[in-house]
């Protein structure tokens, strides 16, 4: 008070105090969050454009990355991050809930099999949170995140309480957030049909799942990693014509990589080299962050038949649409495959469409000329040995 007096008029906490209070209320949020080890996984340490080389995945990634920030700063609507494990989808989610927590904001985060086995266990008479006091908490949170949609069983009481809690956060418009593996398609249609309303949501589709990689090397592929144009060594044993043709078929492929137009055709004996140039045009597009894709053709065919198992993690149209419509595609070991009926018909399928697409493709075979009109189906080796699309 101006005289010096002390004011008892009104009770102001010590510094002290109000410091312990703000304690022990971050420490009750980040208890009620459920974040758990989550609770490490803040904006601070997360990459504004992901680890992805990727070029697209990195500008989706950025985008979702914003939507993040803003969405922690005023949670509004629903955020759906949708994307393959690794590709940053989780961490998004946790750095959210971490950042309302320290603003001193309640927010809820839990995977959805965690939450339908809490609610389970909850109808127990031993349960500390009745099922009822449970459920309720989770609808009403000022902020959920719901990770793992998707991935939790399919029976009619746990589609049942997921319908149930997120058709009461729809309706009321409270701010979450749902995280999935599971391509928005494969979804249940009431669910998608929530999830795809863009007057509440927003979608962001971090990383295309896809059965093949067009960024980077699939980990059979070790020794074609390394195959480059740099490292490429020119035989010794070789007679001159064939040294000459080697020198032109290294020109031809480095030309290729530099600028993918048309299709090249390597035909040579076992170890003459044509999968290291297949290779070395491979590691020259990734290195410029450009699409490839590099599949040995048996055993491609052999994948594409253990598609058709109800247990196979991949369906048979992912697979053959990834390889078909590939920016760039090298068959490796063409003619070494099976010649039964259906083998015929899906390499053709595979050519033709390439062949009418005009898009970029490398094909390695030890057949000659003749064997490959002779022993390969007509409308097949027709279209490899097309003088207007293929250089052979």
């Amino acid at each position: 008070m101006p005289s010096g007096q002390p004011d008892y008029s009104r009770v102001v906490s010590c510094r002290c105090v109000k410091t312990e209070h703000d304690s022990e209320r971050l420490s009750r949020l980040k208890k009620y969050s459920n974040l758990g080890s989550l609770s490490r996984f803040i904006f601070d340490n997360l990459l504004p454009e992901s680890r992805s080389s990727s070029p697209q995945s990195q500008e989706r990634f950025s985008q979702a990355y914003q939507a993040a920030m803003s969405f922690a700063a005023n949670p509004q609507g629903w955020l759906v991050f949708s994307g393959p494990s690794g590709s940053g989808k989780t961490h998004l989610a946790a750095a959210i809930v971490n950042d309302r927590i320290e603003k001193g904001q309640p927010a809820l985060y839990i995977t959805t099999p965690d939450l339908l086995d809490r609610l389970r266990s909850s109808f127990g008479a031993d349960s500390e949170t009745p099922y009822d006091e449970f459920f309720e908490q989770v609808k009403n949170a000022p902020l959920l995140a719901l990770d793992d949609l998707g991935v939790q069983s399919g029976t009619p009481w746990a589609k049942e309480k997921l319908d149930q809690l997120l058709t009461f956060r729809f309706n009321n418009g409270l701010p979450t957030i749902i995280v999935t593996a599971v391509p928005l398609d494969s979804l249940d249609d009431r669910l998608r049909t929530r999830l795809t309303d863009a007057r509440l949501c927003r979608v962001f589709v971090l990383e295309e799942e896809s059965p093949t990689s067009i960024y980077a090397w699939s980990p059979e592929f070790e020794l074609q990693k390394n195959m480059t144009f740099i490292n490429y060594k020119r035989r010794t044993d070789l007679s001159m014509e064939q040294q000459d043709n080697m020198d032109a078929a290294y020109r031809l492929a480095f030309d290729f990589a530099k600028n993918p137009e048309g299709w090249l055709v390597f035909m040579g004996e076992t170890g003459c080299g044509k999968t290291h140039l297949a290779s070395a045009i491979v590691n020259y597009r990734y290195e410029m962050g450009k699409p490839a894709l590099f599949v040995v053709v048996p055993d491609f065919l052999d994948h594409l038949r253990s598609a058709f198992n109800p247990e196979s993690k991949i369906s048979y149209d992912q697979l053959f649409e990834s390889v078909k419509t590939a920016p760039l595609l090298v068959l490796d070991d063409f003619g070494e495959q099976s010649t039964n009926p259906w083998v015929k018909e899906k390499l053709y399928q595979l050519i033709n469409y390439r062949y009418n697409s005009r898009l970029p493709t490398v094909i390695t075979t030890r057949l000659s000329l003749d064997e490959i009109m002779g022993e390969v189906d007509s409308s097949i080796s027709s279209r490899l040995v097309d003088r207007k699309v293929s250089v052979t």
